[in-house]
């Protein structure tokens, strides 16, 4: 007989063979010479008879030794490939019957009786087997006492002390490590039974002896099965080994994040005492400034002074139970950021869970423009608006809106002050038509909800429109701010009809560390004139992840599905875009198993590059050229424009303490306002409407109307005119009286 000779290298297979061969590994491999059993390091390795059963009796077998397994082969060759049994000795029990035999048993379905060729042998394996069983034992009792703290609902805790969007990735993350590991023991289980099973059935064919064709057929396919046995064993071992892997380490990893999240609770809880402390010294040193003050101007007595400390201490209060009291900041030079220290957790801790537009904040958390001004600074980049304008193919115009949509993020990556809360009626006008070809105006429509309209027209062939409602929640460690609303982007050219939202808006380490800004999200850029649309997808920052940080990434598909162009990039940094020459299925996408298209693409053109910003950035609230230009004094603006709001002014200017005063004027005055509509609104209805409900206020917005968008379908204020007509004459009586 032939027979055929294995090199096993894995994961190359090398395989030669000739005709009519005869499959007899074990046999060729039994004649060689029995070496004796020889430690190296932690493995031990050698010949042992094992009992097979009654007709074959014992026969020999090569066992391997290693990390506290013990395992057997028919061969030393197929330690390559092909393992028959495995024992973990860390539960295992071992005894000696006689001078040669000892039995190895983990108490369940595996046991080994085994016979040595003499006593010494036999002590040489029992003093190995023992050694090892030991510090396997040891191993798993680290193991076991490093995960035993760790349960599902230990890894959860309460709002504001170490819960959030990071701890719910890493429990998902666990969690579909876990599901995948099961998953890969039972294909483990399955390939070995049924590769068993295949092997027998050939291995029955075989001795058949068949001759002719069949017995060629037959043989053909016993080579083929043997590659596949092979193959598939040197996959089972590599699986074996991984799953013993990660069992051993999976309860360390999260013991160590359990550590992490108690320490983290830890910190926010010492955090808010020293808080508590500054806080309290800061008042104290306060009152016995101002009582020798008096002391020394009106000669009042040491006794007095004393009083007047502890009635001082007496009337200390947290800053959200009463009217809160700020902190005298000197003034600075106007628009430049003091360098000053403030509670914020004083301020926040008892608004975990509340709307942001109804948490009464000092102005010394806010950066001096309004939230009309920031809705303005969209338009930073209105360049990609007139490029898209010029476009003569619908598919990559939508590559330059979709562009322009991620470019209204990167002025935030910084920017982690507050703007000013519009008043009701409140507008602000950018006119630059002059220098850019556009006219943009914004009016705060609502207050509860706060919302705010923006017209924008440009000679350049293009209008933007939206009405954007901003809801924002505060978690004890971040705050979430959701904008809700839809942007649109309408080009004279082509008709080409576009809309969009806004994603998610996250500030991390409101209470421990420095303030940083993510966005996270997916949108659709859809072109309702064509179908086309764009899908885009702003990656949130993940600690696990090795992606590049503010990840944005899209693909620009016509009504049929079909992709054409592909988008990637950074929010705060550049945005390109690639022609797509060809795409396909391939691999799976993440642990959904969903495939994931692969594109081929032509080489990739910037569409975007974000400005760089001023120097000194840091000291100014880190403003680009254009948000220092926002508040600037201009003639002929409506009365009620932001650039005239005091308490904004007056922050700007660097007075602070008659900031907050005017603040809480101003808002005090739109309430008294609103409570005044509220009565005539109840008046005008009759006494049966009346009788239940509240009153309702029948404000209406001055220079947009409230209907229905024809494109969405939802409730809006579009602009209807008349403003920079009133701008021209001068006339601007019907603007209410808000400052």
């Amino acid at each position: 007989c032939h027979i055929i000779t294995c090199h096993i290298a894995i994961p190359a297979i090398a395989i030669n063979s000739c005709s009519n061969l005869h499959l007899d590994l074990g046999a060729v491999m039994s004649e060689v010479k029995t070496p004796t059993p020889t430690p190296a390091g932690d493995t031990y390795k050698g010949w042992v008879f094992k009992w097979t059963n009654y007709i074959k009796g014992y026969q020999r077998r090569w066992f391997v030794l290693s990390n506290g397994l013990l395992s057997y082969y028919r061969t030393q060759a197929e330690m390559g490939h092909t393992c028959r049994g495995t024992i973990n000795l860390a539960t295992a029990t071992i005894a000696v019957d006689d001078a040669c035999n000892f039995v190895i048993s983990n108490g369940g379905a595996q046991t080994y009786h085994l016979k040595a060729s003499c006593e010494v042998e036999r002590q040489r394996w029992i003093t190995a087997l023992e050694l090892a069983k030991a510090k396997a034992a040891r191993m798993q009792a680290e193991s076991d006492d490093s995960g035993d703290d760790f349960s599902p609902s230990s890894a959860s805790v309460p709002p504001g002390q170490g819960g959030g969007t990071q701890n719910s990735e890493v429990q998902s993350t666990l969690r579909t490590l876990g599901s995948k590991v099961e998953d890969l023991s039972t294909c483990n289980d399955l390939i070995s039974k049924h590769g068993s099973a295949l092997q027998r059935s050939l291995s029955e064919l075989d001795s058949l002896r068949l001759t002719g064709e069949a017995g060629d057929k037959i043989r053909q396919v016993t080579e083929r099965a043997t590659l596949f046995r092979i193959t598939s064993n040197a996959m089972i071992n590599a699986c074996r080994d991984f799953l013993a892997l990660a069992q051993a380490h999976s309860k360390r990893w999260q013991k160590a994040l359990q550590a992490e999240r108690e320490q983290r609770v830890r910190l926010e809880e010492t955090l808010e005492q020293l808080a508590k402390q500054h806080n309290h010294l800061e008042r104290a040193f306060r009152g016995a400034a101002q009582a020798n003050t008096a002391a020394d101007s009106k000669g009042k007595s040491l006794s007095k002074g004393e009083a007047s400390d502890e009635d001082d201490d007496n009337e200390f209060f947290d800053a959200m139970e009463e009217a809160p009291e700020f902190i005298t900041v000197p003034s600075y030079v106007p628009c430049y950021k003091p360098n000053y220290s403030l509670n914020l957790w004083s301020i926040m801790k008892n608004c975990i869970g509340k709307e942001l537009s109804k948490i009464p904040m000092p102005v010394n958390f806010n950066e001096p423009i309004s939230m009309l001004q920031r809705l303005s600074e969209d338009l930073e980049y209105h360049e990609l608006l007139d490029k898209a304008a010029k476009c003569q193919n619908s598919l990559e115009q939508l590559c330059y809106v979709a562009a322009f949509s991620v470019s209204s993020y990167s002025t935030t990556v910084h920017r982690t002050g507050k703007p000013f809360n519009p008043l009701l009626g409140e507008t602000y006008e950018l006119d630059r038509r002059r220098e850019s070809g556009y006219r943009s105006l914004c009016e705060q429509v609502s207050h509860h909800p706060p919302a705010a309209a923006h017209h924008v027209i440009s000679d350049r062939g293009w209008t933007l429109r939206q009405e954007i409602t901003v809801a924002s929640k505060f978690r004890g460690k971040y705050l979430s701010i959701m904008p809700l609303g839809t942007i649109h982007a309408i080009f004279e050219k082509g008709n080409n009809h576009y809309t969009w939202k806004k994603v998610t808006t996250t500030v991390h380490n409101i209470i421990v560390g420095k303030l940083w800004i993510d966005q996270s999200g997916e949108i659709d850029v859809v072109n309702h004139t064509t179908g086309d649309r764009c899908h885009l997808k702003f990656v949130p920052y993940s600690y696990f992840s090795r992606d590049v940080a503010r990840k944005v990434t899209g693909v620009v598909m016509d009504k049929d599905g079909k992709a054409h162009y592909v988008l990637s990039g950074t929010w705060d940094e550049k945005m390109e875009f690639s022609r797509v020459m060809q795409s396909s299925r391939g691999g799976e996408n993440g642990t959904e198993g969903k495939q994931k298209t692969v594109y081929q693409t032509l080489k990739a053109r910037e569409v975007w590059r974000r400005n760089p910003l001023p120097e000194g950035a840091e000291t100014i609230y880190f403003f680009t050229d254009l948000a220092l230009t926002l508040n600037e004094p201009e003639e002929g603006v409506a009365p009620t424009d932001s650039r005239r709001r005091p308490d904004q002014r007056l922050m700007e200017d660097g007075r602070w303490d008659e900031a907050n005063v005017e603040k809480q004027r101003l808002e005090e005055k739109q309430r008294s306002v609103r409570r005044e509509r509220e009565r005539e609104a109840a008046s005008q209805r009759t006494s049966s409407q009346s009788e239940e409900g509240a009153p309702h206020d029948n404000y209406k917005a001055l220079w947009f109307e409230r209907c229905e968008d024809r494109i969405t379908g939802e409730q809006v204020h579009i602009y209807k005119g008349g403003y920079w007509e009133a701008k021209e004459r001068g006339s601007w009586e019907a603007c209410p009286d808000i400052f």
